[in-house]
């Protein structure tokens, strides 16, 4: 998706172009394009001038939008720890943790974009704050 964001207004991009330049399996990366493809981030485009763009501008996609498509559920804090049965969800005296955890880590994931991402590749910096 970086790659991606850093051609976004270009030529679409051959996955053997990323994976080489990554030292990732083509083979991998054809997997993960099937569900980002699916949701709309990415198009993709048949021939010689064919391969796989951003289907919307880096500006709009967040790293929370990728990270749920590919991983799934994100809350680090999923099921009940350590509640007993029939317990209720806000009655275990870490429920406060990790609830704060989860928004954390959304908010995070939300609050980053591609773009950021492309300006701080340019940048060499990455400073992130929530």
């Amino acid at each position: 998706m970086y790659e991606l964001a850093q051609k976004y207004g270009a030529q679409p991009v051959f996955l053997k172009d990323i994976a080489n330049a990554h030292n990732i399996s083509e083979k991998y990366l054809s997997k993960l394009v099937i569900p980002l493809r699916g949701v709309g981030l990415i198009s993709s485009f048949r021939g010689a001038h064919g391969g796989y763009a951003l289907a919307r501008e880096p500006r709009t996609i967040t790293v929370r939008e990728i990270v749920q498509v590919l991983e799934g559920e994100i809350s680090p804090a999923t099921g009940a720890r350590g509640r007993t049965q029939g317990e209720p969800a806000d009655s275990h005296p870490t429920e406060n943790v990790w609830s704060l955890l989860d928004k954390t880590v959304y908010d995070t994931l939300e609050n980053v974009t591609l773009e950021s991402l492309v300006q701080a590749g340019r940048n060499r910096a990455i400073n992130y704050q929530i």
